[in-house]
Parts: structure tokens; sequence; C-alpha cells
């Protein structure tokens, strides 16, 4: 079992790494491997609905998207963490994102996924809802904690004061563990459900 961390923030070890590393410890401490990628630093730009990931399987822009994708199937969960901007999230961290999703024709379907915000002092919770999305309309189950996951601080060194931050974290990465064995344990016992050819439905006639 695994799960991969996307640190959105272009500080390799700053608040938000610090946030994702504290739930990647408690993962691996239950059983689960982790792998924590860094793209808040990358050019990455964002999707140009040319859809020719339809026809060849992987995006036009051969960059760390196509790199991360054939982690992302076989991964069994996915945490997303990003710093906050103007109450949203890293803009280069959203384009990853818009494009890994899109370009990726694989089953998503009972991957867990959770989001992991991080900020001076507010913002947070607009960009907690943003990252969930993603999770939500791709059929993942989307792990929570005992508070909306998120830290507070303008360092890392000041995130380690935040205790009920790091304890939401810690609790965030035990749901996750515990989920993903449970999924696991019920694929011996219960079928997936099974899905419907898709219905598109336009509004203009």
């Amino acid at each position: 079992m695994k799960v991969l961390l996307i640190n959105g923030s272009p500080n390799a070890r700053g608040c938000t790494y610090t946030a994702l590393n504290e739930v990647a410890t408690t993962l691996e401490y239950h059983g689960v491997e982790t792998e924590i990628i860094q793209v808040g630093h990358k050019d990455v730009r964002g999707c140009i609905a040319c859809r020719k990931c339809k026809s060849t399987g992987k995006c036009v822009f051969n960059d760390i998207v196509n790199e991360v994708a054939p982690k992302f199937d076989s991964a069994d969960g996915l945490i997303v963490g990003s710093p906050v901007y103007y109450a949203s999230p890293n803009g280069t961290l959203i384009s990853f994102l818009d494009r890994l999703f899109f370009s990726t024709a694989f089953d998503k379907a009972m991957k867990v996924g959770a989001s992991v915000v991080s900020c001076r002092r507010g913002g947070n919770t607009a960009s907690f809802d943003m990252l969930n999305k993603y999770f939500a309309i791709s059929q993942m189950p989307i792990v929570t904690s005992q508070y909306w996951n998120m830290v507070h601080g303008n360092s890392a060194q000041e995130v380690m004061q935040d205790l009920e931050g790091l304890q939401t974290m810690r609790t965030l990465g035990k749901n996750a563990a515990f989920l993903i064995k449970a999924i696991d344990m019920a694929k011996g016992e219960v079928s997936l459900p099974v899905k419907e050819e898709r219905v598109g439905t336009n509004f203009i006639r």
C-alpha cells in the first residue's frame, strides 16, 4: 500500500512540507509506504484543452505531470498539500492537478484522497474546498480528520508550534491508513460498485 503526497509549495522544507511530513510519518508508522513529491517550484503550464491526451494517454506537455501519472495510477491514495495565496492554492499546483486528473484515463475510484493547506492566518477553508473537488469528481473517498486539514504559521518553525494543527495531520494519517486498509480488505469480500455507462447532459439544445 502506498500514498503519494504532493507538495504544492515552492519551498521544499517549508510550512506545507512540515504538515505533509507529519502525515507521511504517521502513514509509515501504520504500514503504508509514502512518497513526497514537490511540484510547487516546477515550471508547470496550465491545460490548453487540446485533448491530445485522449488519443495518446498522456499530456502533450511532457513534464512532471507525466512523470507522476504512473505513480498515481499504482498508488492507493493521493494527498495534496498547498500554501494559501489570496485565499486559494498555489497556481502551479492547480495547473498540475488540472492536467494530472484530466490527462489520466485510469480509474481513480476508491483511491483515497485528502488535501492539506498551510496559511499564516486566513484563506485556508476556501483553498481546502477547492482542492477537495478533484477527489469528489473522481469517486475518490475523501479522508477527514478531527478538524479541517490545515496548519498555521509563517515558517516551518512556527508550524511546529501549532500543536493542534500537527495533531490534525496525525489524525489524518491514521484515518487514511485505516481507510486504505479497509478498502483493500473489502475488495476481497464485497464487489466494487458496478459503473454505468457515463451519461453527459448538455443544457444548450
